[in-house]
């Protein structure tokens, strides 16, 4: 490796000669160095590195590019280190001489886990977008939308058995290697049968019967051994090996003591999918049906630009558990946003980050417009479109006061929280009143009570009423329409960056993987800008195009 003075990467004169004769028109990476320089600076990831090692380490900032490059492929690391040895551009870019050997591939491990460790990962992605803001390329309070899609977990579909059995294999193979002679007293010789292998569907009882007696039986054995564990005072320090704890967790999850024996939990008794473990390999992957999609593993949130005059560039990435809800991170996302200076003037969101809240704080904290369907009326007069809805009530905030389609005026007004801890106000009419209006059937469905009207406070109200008129209006669907752009990013995601995978067992290796992937996208999409090449618009069959107009 060859470093200027002021600690940039130089490209030799014979690197770039070469590389010049064997891509007279440039390629992917040759582009990058030529238009973004050094954007990766070993002084960014000194943090992660002891000075006082001895012998000097590779550069951090070629590591960070080799680690994007490698995404942009999907490549392996070993792959990566034999293209760092073996491939022109590659060397262009780093600045490496033509006879640099290059490294062992295991040291990109070692990187990414430093990344990890120091909550580091996303200057993959942030210090690109700096250079993007100093060139202009990327501008504040423009236009952004947001979406997210499913990433299966890098783990085996087990079943409640498989998912007990492996769980106990594992910690019985965890406790060979550190006390294989504890174990080996501890232990009958029926468990080699159970556990030597992995658990698998075709390898389990065929009848219900016998497969609640397996599920038994593993319950006891684990059951037994964390006793062991339990009361030997010094084996004590075993319970600090991870897989002990999850199976801890996993037994009270799938099982349940009923006076001196345990029992297999019936369905409906197991714990809800965000706190269910599912897999001993990955604890932190969860089960999540949404719609009509099953799968097992995380969600990824993308957020990028969309101004007419700049390339559209992924400017966050969050990773969350499958059972995260969406609306869930949108003021993580404002909040991260704000920190890197990148909030828009309009956010283009779907259905599920939208709410009275998130229309109330986003331009109140972060002074964003969202836009976003929210959810409709829920009410049976707003459904049936033939009752007197909320809508239709007249709201007097200061005098605490409603009035009814009737002229009516409201008897109570009680603040209080329903049954989510959201804050509402009650208002009751008097019951009198209400039942001798002749307007009744369609104002309530109560036989003898009068009309009750839950509002969220004042903001949050007149925000979602102003919101729900808004989005049948024609310009707001115009508006709104951008948004649909962002599928082509999870779709360019999935086909061209294996978004949709893991590579890696747990959220945090999860989340690194995302952002070098969304770093690596942003990079295609620079080079052809660079080439002035237009942005893709939505595809339309040739028939679809003959629809008639409406």
């Amino acid at each position: 490796m060859t470093l200027h003075p002021k600690n940039e990467w130089v490209i030799p004169m014979e690197t770039a000669k070469v590389a010049r004769a064997a891509f007279p028109k440039g390629n992917v990476y040759m582009k990058m160095r030529d238009q973004l320089g050094q954007f990766y600076r070993d002084e960014d990831f000194t943090t992660l590195f002891r000075a006082d090692c001895g012998q000097s380490a590779l550069s951090p900032g070629q590591l960070a590019l080799i680690t994007l490059m490698q995404f942009a492929e999907g490549l392996t690391d070993r792959q990566a280190a034999d293209a760092v040895r073996g491939r022109l551009d590659w060397k262009y870019a780093l600045g490496l001489e033509l006879t640099n050997s290059g490294f062992d591939f295991s040291v990109l491990s070692e990187f990414r886990e430093r990344l990890v460790a120091k909550g580091r990962e996303h200057q993959l992605l942030d210090e690109i977008l700096k250079i993007c803001q100093q060139q202009g390329w990327l501008k504040t309070r423009g236009q952004a939308r947001t979406d997210s899609t499913h990433v299966l977990g890098a783990i085996r579909q087990l079943n409640r058995i498989e998912c007990c059995g492996e769980t106990l294999r594992r910690v019985l193979n965890d406790l060979a290697t550190v006390v294989p002679s504890w174990l080996s007293a501890m232990v009958t010789p029926d468990w080699f049968d159970r556990y030597g292998v992995r658990f698998e569907q075709y390898r389990l009882p065929k009848t219900k019967t016998q497969q609640q007696k397996l599920a038994t039986q593993i319950g006891a054995d684990g059951h037994y051994l964390l006793s062991l564990i339990d009361e030997d005072p010094t084996m004590g320090w075993l319970k600090q090996i991870p897989s002990v704890e999850i199976l801890r967790q996993v037994w009270v999850q799938q099982y349940y003591l009923c006076g001196e024996k345990l029992r297999w939990r019936q369905q409906k008794d197991l714990p809800p999918n965000k706190l269910l473990i599912v897999s001993p390999y990955d604890p932190e992957v969860r089960y999540r049906t949404k719609r009509d999609t099953n799968w097992t593993g995380y969600a990824v949130h993308l957020t990028e630009t969309c101004d007419e005059d700049t390339p559209n560039l992924i400017t966050h990435v969050e990773t969350t558990p499958a059972t995260t809800h969406d609306g869930a991170i949108t003021d993580k996302i404002h909040q991260d946003l704000a920190l890197k200076e990148l909030l828009p003037a309009e956010h283009l969101m779907d259905t599920a980050y939208v709410d009275a809240q998130h229309l109330v704080t986003s331009k109140d904290n972060y002074d964003v417009e969202l836009i976003g369907k929210v959810p409709p009326d829920s009410s049976w007069q707003a459904k049936a479109q033939e009752g007197f809805d909320i809508s239709c009530f007249a709201v007097d905030w200061e005098a605490h006061s409603v009035k009814c389609p009737a002229g009516k005026s409201s008897r109570a007004w009680r603040p209080r929280q329903d049954d989510y801890g959201n804050e509402v106000v009650e208002v009751r009419f008097n019951r009198h009143e209400c039942a001798a209006c002749t307007n009744r059937p369609q104002c309530t469905r109560a036989v003898k009570e009068p009309r009750l009207l839950k509002l969220r406070p004042q903001k949050l109200h007149e925000a979602l009423h102003t919101a729900r008129n808004n989005q049948v209006t024609d310009d707001w669907k115009h508006r709104y329409a951008k948004r649909a752009g962002v599928e082509g990013t999870i779709s360019q995601g999935k086909r061209c960056f294996e978004l949709r995978h893991c590579r890696y067992l747990g959220l945090a290796k999860t989340r690194l993987q995302h952002i070098a992937i969304a770093a690596a996208m942003n990079l295609t999409r620079l080079v052809y800008w660079w080439k002035g090449s237009s942005k893709s618009q939505t595809r339309l069959s040739r028939f679809a195009a003959l629809a008639p107009s409406t």
